[in-house]
């Protein structure tokens, strides 16, 4: 039993990225590993060479930025704050994720 539940989270699939939010079919794509095969946790604005392009931001750092981009692109404020009201929830900022 814990074997199996083991390999399910070793082969989860994610719709979007665990970093920022933005789903894998939009022009992002899936970020790169070190070896340069697919990330599938993360987009490649987010993840490449095996790397975050950001590595010192945090949770909040992200919001801001994605929700700043959201309202370039003409979403509303608060629409841009509802979008990215779920990146702290996200993967990558999970403390449980990164033992």
């Amino acid at each position: 039993m814990l074997l199996f539940a083991v390999l399910s989270i070793v082969a989860m699939e994610y719709n979007s990225c665990q970093s920022c939010g933005i789903p894998f079919d939009r022009a992002a794509g899936k970020g790169t590993n070190a070896d340069g095969t697919a990330n599938n946790m993360y987009c490649s604005y987010c993840f490449t060479n095996g790397a975050f392009v950001q590595p010192d931001w945090t949770a909040e750092d992200m919001r801001q930025y994605a929700n700043k981009k959201l309202q370039q692109k003409g979403i509303p404020s608060f629409l841009a704050d509802m979008l990215t009201s779920g990146i702290p929830k996200l993967e990558r900022w999970n403390p449980k994720s990164q033992d």
